[in-house]
């Protein structure tokens, strides 16, 4: 059974930073792309990152791009996304997800975690 736990979210002030754990187990991890999205209630779930299954290539939403960092241990079953310069308008549930390939969009992916809730204080 797929599973994708994440963890490493709470609440952090505006310019904070905090980093993401997704582990993952029921599939063969290494051979997968996995991803982050995230949500805001009432609103489309949206892309962040994602990284192919050696860590070699990574695709960043634009909003994003030179502030997180995702990566990625094989040997740990376990993706990250290390967020920085954190801003109030990304508080948001965020996901991980397991994919077959280096993509933003959404039904790409066939895993799902619960996901962790980053609240970004002003």
């Amino acid at each position: 059974q797929v599973q994708l736990v994440e963890s490493g979210g709470g609440l952090v002030q505006a310019g904070g930073s905090l980093r993401l754990s997704c582990e993952a187990s029921g599939f063969t991890f290494s051979t997968y792309a996995m991803g982050w999205f995230r949500q805001v209630p009432g609103k489309e779930r949206e892309f962040v990152a994602a990284i192919t299954w050696g860590g070699g290539r990574t695709l960043y939403a634009d909003s994003v791009k030179g502030r997180f960092t995702i990566s990625r241990d094989n040997a740990k079953n376990t993706v990250y996304l290390q967020m920085n310069s954190l801003k109030p308008e990304e508080t948001a549930v965020y996901y991980c997800a397991a994919g077959g390939d280096l993509t933003a969009v959404e039904g790409d992916y066939w895993g799902w975690g619960q996901g962790t809730q980053v609240t970004v204080s002003s």
